[in-house]
């Protein structure tokens, strides 16, 4: 794997030092009253381009966790089959902090390039949820003034489609074309 295939960590607090996780299932089962939710984890997800598998060898213990309190999972993590998950990141545009920090740690560990780094937060529920108790945890998770769904799936990489249009036709005296020319120009442009 180079520097450009896209990187996959995820983080999760241990037992105990999980006070996210804890506070938004009490959250949860208080004010939404999901009383079939038996227990939640929150997990910080990192899609990371533009380092080494040493780099990221390097940087894992140091940037993405603490091992003393995280645990932490390289490209995949288990989830049993009875649990719902879903995923939220900050809509592009939004300032990710917990990105761009890690961003800035690996490139001054590396003295190189910053690398590309893209944030999200998976929840997993676990318990008897309906359709219905899922979309209701899911919309009150995700503010979508700042955040949205994210894919389950890692994205090939991490640059953002930049389209290029394409080559601007140079008009060759233009402003020696006859009315008609000029209108028979207009209709096959669109103009």
């Amino acid at each position: 794997m180079g520097s450009h295939a896209v990187k996959r960590i995820y983080v999760e607090k241990r037992a105990g030092y999980d006070i996210e996780a804890q506070g938004l299932y009490n959250d949860l089962l208080e004010n939404l009253g999901i009383l079939g939710l038996q227990g939640l984890r929150v997990i910080n997800r990192y899609d990371i381009s533009g380092i080494t598998d040493e780099e990221y060898a390097k940087s894992r213990p140091i940037i993405f966790a603490e091992p003393p309190l995280d645990l932490v999972y390289d490209e995949n993590i288990e989830i049993s089959p009875q649990d719902q998950v879903f995923a939220m990141e900050y809509l592009p545009g939004q300032y990710d902090q917990r990105a761009d920090s890690a961003a800035q740690c690996v490139q001054i560990l590396t003295q190189k390039e910053r690398p590309t780094i893209a944030s999200a937060k998976v929840i997993v529920l676990k318990g008897q949820l309906s359709e219905m108790d899922f979309q209701i945890i899911k919309d009150y998770c995700i503010n979508p003034v700042e955040s949205r769904e994210a894919a389950l799936e890692k994205p090939e990489s991490l640059e953002f489609e930049a389209v290029t249009p394409p080559n601007v036709e140079i008009l060759d005296r233009f402003i020696e074309k006859s009315s008609e020319e000029l209108k028979a120009f207009f209709n096959k442009t669109g103009l």
